[in-house]
């Protein structure tokens, strides 16, 4: 199995941060790599329920598939991700970590863990573990920075504020 484990301190408060990884209407602005909802819209996450999603994985569009199994807001969430052939488990904490002395507000220290299959079978042989690695690693990535700009952004446009 390979392991990959990325961690930041997003300038936002923890409820923020969450709200943005949970919510379809928001996560479709800051994910860059996600086209479309393929499903209706069905509130918040909750285990055994599906997401489909039309996701650019280079110059292709693939299908995502995410099925979240724990869900303790506004710490963590613990998603099986389907992404084409690849298979992730994928979990997300967040902490609070106190603000700087010249800020008012809590940051958020967000840590996502990745675990995949060392190889992915495909037609007519297999990708190894340095392709699998680099897959999983530009998915990580891709959501860490984009979560952390929308989050750091000054206003969420065209959004209603949180309950």
């Amino acid at each position: 199995m390979i392991t990959i484990a990325l961690s930041t301190v997003i300038g936002a408060e923890r409820e923020r941060v969450w709200r943005a990884l949970t919510r379809p209407a928001e996560r479709i602005r800051w994910d860059e790599r996600l086209v479309e909802r393929l499903d209706p819209a069905s509130g918040d996450p909750a285990p055994g329920q599906r997401m489909r999603w039309r996701y650019r994985l280079g110059a292709i569009c693939v299908e995502l598939l995410e099925r979240p199994l724990q869900v303790r807001a506004p710490e963590r969430l613990h998603c099986e991700q389907a992404l084409g052939l690849f298979r992730f488990s994928v979990i997300y904490t967040l902490g609070v970590e106190s603000g700087l002395p010249d800020r008012t507000s809590d940051r958020t220290k967000l840590s996502l863990r990745l675990t995949t299959p060392n190889s992915v079978a495909v037609v007519g042989g297999t990708l190894d573990r340095f392709h699998v690695r680099r897959v999983a690693s530009e998915f990580l990535d891709s959501q860490l920075r984009g979560l952390q700009k929308w989050c750091e952004s000054a206003a969420e446009p065209g959004l209603p504020p949180a309950p």
